[in-house]
């Protein structure tokens, strides 16, 4: 059942905890993205969110553009290991080093695959669920063809809520004010290829 803010506009229950949270709702979740870094940035925030609130990582999403040199995949797939323990020590940021390797291994796997496909863009949008079927499906073979290239930490969970807030998938609940939007933005939306 959707949450109704003082604006009174019907919302998807998870967004009603914090205002970040709706802003986010409001104007990014669930709208088409072609956007090859903001794709990346999306998929390795997703990996720091493993184990922890979406809240935790929004609230420093800021902190990790900065840290990671906006989510360039060229930039990140540079780092060494002294990039790692910078990041290490970055208290703005998730300080886990198994998450931080993933997305500098995932970088490196991204230039290759937009070598592969054209586009980040190109693959993510490939894997868009065709009408009547079950979305988690498109979720667990697109982690699986990533896990096939090497990368690490996107498991199907990450994938389907990659899909999602990315708007390959539209799971704003029936009677959101914003799943009309977001289906009319798909609609005038043209998947890169």
């Amino acid at each position: 059942m959707p949450t109704i803010p003082p604006d009174s506009l019907p919302r998807c229950a998870w967004c009603a905890a914090t205002p970040d949270y709706t802003r986010y709702h409001d104007t990014e979740w669930g709208f088409p993205v072609a956007d090859d870094r903001r794709l990346f940035e999306k998929l390795c925030l997703e990996c720091f969110q493993s184990g922890l609130s979406w809240r935790t990582i929004l609230a420093k999403r800021e902190n990790f553009r900065a840290a990671f040199h906006g989510f360039a995949p060229a930039a990140m797939a540079a780092f060494g290991p002294a990039d790692v323990e910078r990041l290490l020590a970055d208290a703005g940021i998730v300080r886990h080093r198994g998450k931080i390797e993933a997305v500098i291994t995932n970088a490196r796997r991204a230039q290759e695959l937009a070598r592969e496909a054209g586009s980040l863009a190109a693959f993510f949008w490939s894997f868009e669920p065709a009408p009547g079927t079950p979305p988690q499906d498109a979720a667990k073979a697109l982690a699986k063809a990533l896990k096939t290239r090497g990368w690490a930490f996107v498991g199907p969970t990450t994938a389907y809520a990659f899909m999602q807030a990315m708007g390959l998938v539209n799971d704003h609940a029936a009677d959101c004010a914003f799943r009309a939007a977001a289906a009319e933005a798909r609609a005038a939306f043209t998947p890169p290829r």
